[in-house]
């Protein structure tokens, strides 16, 4: 007798009963994850699909970090602003690829959250068929009335209420936690449902991996090149150095780490002093998800959760993954490595 599968849940049954765990929740909330969630199958879909049609390379234009806009990166954020607050959700819309935000005209009553997003990270990787993936962080309106403005915009990720991301790969993968757990899905592409396939996500408290562009090490901070240095060596107390792991995309990377263990590393450079990554639609969302599963995230100096942005593009440096390796980091930063 051939045994059925042992766990069919939904991402939209998961969904409901994180509802109850929450008094007072309305259907706004629920509403707006399920939002994300079709615009990941969307997106899911084209990529698949993308070296069949027309979206592969780049748009010719660049986006307001001043990086190229690659085709299907461009179509992500189309689909994400087509599907975001459709039903009076959110107050205010951020992407990675916008210069300005988008405020939403709301009455008293509706329009409760904040949703930030990278749609397509990765996407320098999209020709050569490498993971790519979404990243999004959900706010809620900080302001009573119908007025919003950057207290609601620039917010803290200690604030956030919920954040995931997608993976675009082998498969599709959504990962996402509202401050219970972490928890995966995988695309079914025959039902086109998302089924949990990783729940609770721990990640482990140290790991064997390092993940960092060393590239770019002539151009890190004399204490950064020290880190990295130890962190292949070995640190004292430590059976060995760890293994380099870089796949170029910040979803994948962190994606691989969170499972298996690991640190991911985006330091400042002397062109970048204050970091390249941004903190409210990268770092916070994806710090979040770390805490969440034992993990954690810091510029260096402290926790991201605790950085308040000035405005909605700043960019942090970010070290984050397996708790225990993090914090060694943080503090081989301020002293030195030697002396740990």
């Amino acid at each position: 007798m051939t045994q059925g599968p042992g766990n069919l849940q939904t991402i939209e049954s998961h969904i409901l009963e994180l509802q109850s765990l929450h008094p007072g929740a309305s259907g706004d909330f629920t509403g707006l994850l399920n939002d994300i969630t079709l615009a990941a199958r969307i997106i899911g879909r084209e990529v698949t699909k993308a070296g069949l049609v027309d979206i592969l390379g780049a748009t010719g234009e660049k986006n307001v970090q001043g990086e190229v806009v690659q085709k299907l990166d461009d179509y992500a954020n189309g689909v994400f602003m087509n599907c975001l607050g459709r039903r009076g959700q959110v107050c205010i819309l951020g992407s990675e690829e916008m210069a300005d935000p988008v405020y939403v005209p709301v009455s008293q009553g509706s329009g409760r959250y904040v949703v930030i997003f990278d749609p397509l990270d990765g996407s320098s990787n999209i020709d050569a068929n490498v993971s790519v993936g979404t990243i999004f962080g959900i706010w809620k309106r900080r302001s009573e009335r119908t007025h919003v403005g950057e207290q609601d915009l620039l917010q803290p990720g200690r604030d956030l209420v919920a954040a995931g991301y997608i993976v675009y790969g082998s498969s599709t993968m959504f990962v996402y936690s509202a401050g219970h757990g972490v928890h995966g899905f995988t695309l079914d592409p025959g039902i086109g449902e998302f089924l949990l396939s990783h729940e609770d996500i721990k990640t482990p408290f140290n790991g064997h991996v390092y993940s960092v562009n060393e590239g770019y090490a002539g151009h890190w901070p004399p204490e950064v090149r020290q880190v990295v240095e130890t962190l292949k060596t070995g640190r004292p107390g430590r059976d060995g150095g760890m293994s380099g792991r870089y796949i170029g995309s910040l979803v994948a990377d962190f994606h691989r780490n969170l499972l298996y263990g690991g640190t991911y590393l985006y330091p400042p450079t002397g062109s970048m002093p204050r970091g390249k990554l941004r903190l409210t639609c990268e770092a916070a969302p994806l710090a979040f998800i770390a805490e969440q599963a034992g993990g954690y995230a810091s510029d260096g100096q402290g926790p991201i959760l605790d950085i308040t942005p000035t405005d909605l593009h700043m960019r942090v440096p970010l070290y984050i993954g397996s708790r225990e390796d993090v914090l060694w980091i943080e503090k081989c930063l301020s002293e030195s490595c030697g002396k740990l």
